[in-house]
């Protein structure tokens, strides 16, 4: 019986036996090259479709469980930031449950004088924002002649086609509450809800001292991994605490500044505006862009010459121009050098996912990122791109 042909029918090589079957060299190359390239290939397509879908996945997860993982991140950087002075307090045979008090307590008495302070003034100004907008109003049109002209020339163009008495006619303005109050109110608790939440978390992360931690270890398989986490774990603590202790320090210092420049221009509550300039310096770019604008505002509104009204916000951007170039890549060094696009990036991605206290994460979480990335070599390409 003549045995049948095989499908490829090349010179017959005879390679080394794979278990009981010996094939040939250019059977095995030729037959199953096409089978080979079909399985690279799909795993390859199936592999970004699912890295695609987990991404989306947790985008969207963590969009609509802000109201619970918002207050978890927010006390695990603070928490972060304080555990140095937990372990300070610890060489002094403190427990860390009474440390953890004493520190929160006085973080919280200390923001609640501050904000009675200086929150006063502030609620006042906003009260009166209408009254403030129109005279600023008047004042660009006087300062600034074309602006005037370019605004009646406008109010010409929606005239046309109106007759004299409809022009004369003054316009009624009719004021709606709607669902303004009960949005504020909403609001509010939201945000004293979130606050609470987060003190809550945050005094158990404290008081628990490195509990999590040495749960995170006893599950890691192999002792190498064990070291890893840890290593991974104290330089994360390390980077966040010692980036966001330094930045309080440098923004700190920016709003005494700015607020002692402010008081001798004879600009009033020298210090609200200072604090608020110190508090939107913490938000990379867009931060120091409202301060200008904010602080070009104050100036126009409290001076009658143009140049004189742009004192304030020069002045800002002197000393914000000092603290970005000179100052901070000192403090910080080449640790925190990160890449000006991620940054951006990354501070317009959370700031859309979690509002402000997502821009206010943003950097922290790179930090996170990037010292994961250093430390595990499959990671190493991200790593290299986070690098400033």
């Amino acid at each position: 019986m003549i045995p049948p042909a095989p499908l490829c029918s090349e010179p017959e090589t005879i390679v080394p036996s794979v278990g009981d079957i010996d094939l040939p060299a250019e059977v095995a190359t030729d037959c199953a090259r096409p089978d080979s390239a079909a399985a690279a290939s799909e795993p390859a397509s199936s592999r970004a479709f699912h890295i695609i879908v987990v991404a989306m996945g947790t985008v969207a997860f963590l969009y609509f469980a802000r109201p619970v993982l918002l207050p978890l991140f927010l006390a695990c950087v603070a928490g972060m930031t304080l555990k140095p002075l937990i372990r300070w307090m610890a060489l002094g045979h403190i427990p860390p449950g009474v440390s953890a008090a004493v520190v929160l307590s006085l973080l919280v008495v200390g923001t609640g004088i501050g904000s009675f302070q200086l929150g006063r003034p502030a609620l006042l100004w906003m009260n009166e924002a209408p009254q403030h907008m129109a005279e600023l109003r008047l004042r660009v049109q006087k300062l600034i002649p074309r602006i005037a002209r370019f605004s009646r020339a406008a109010a010409a163009v929606n005239n046309l086609g109106a007759s004299e008495a409809e022009q004369k006619l003054a316009p009624t303005v009719e004021v709606k509450d709607g669902r303004g109050t009960s949005a504020l109110v909403t609001w509010t608790g939201s945000l004293l809800a979130g606050a609470g939440e987060t003190l809550v978390v945050l005094y158990l992360l404290l008081a628990s001292g490195d509990l999590f931690l040495q749960k995170l270890v006893r599950l890691m398989p192999t002792l190498r991994d064990k070291k890893s986490a840890v290593e991974i774990s104290h330089e994360i603590q390390g980077n966040i605490s010692n980036y966001l202790f330094s930045v309080s320090l440098i923004n700190v210092g920016l709003g005494a500044l700015v607020a002692g420049g402010l008081y001798l221009m004879a600009i009033p509550n020298a210090a609200m505006w200072g604090m608020l300039v110190a508090v939107l310096n913490f938000v990379p770019y867009f931060g120091p862009v409202a301060g200008i604008i904010l602080l070009a505002t104050v100036g126009l509104l409290n001076f009658d010459s143009l140049w004189t009204g742009l004192l304030p916000p020069a002045w800002y951007l002197l000393l914000h121009l000092l603290e970005a170039n000179f100052i901070t890549p000192v403090v910080l060094g080449r640790r925190f050098t990160l890449n000006p696009v991620v940054i951006f990036v990354s501070l317009i991605f959370w700031t859309w996912l979690w509002g402000v206290p997502g821009a206010l994460l943003s950097v922290p979480i790179l930090v996170s990122i990037k010292v994961v990335c250093d430390h595990l070599p499959a990671l190493s390409p991200v790593s290299e791109l986070l690098a400033s």
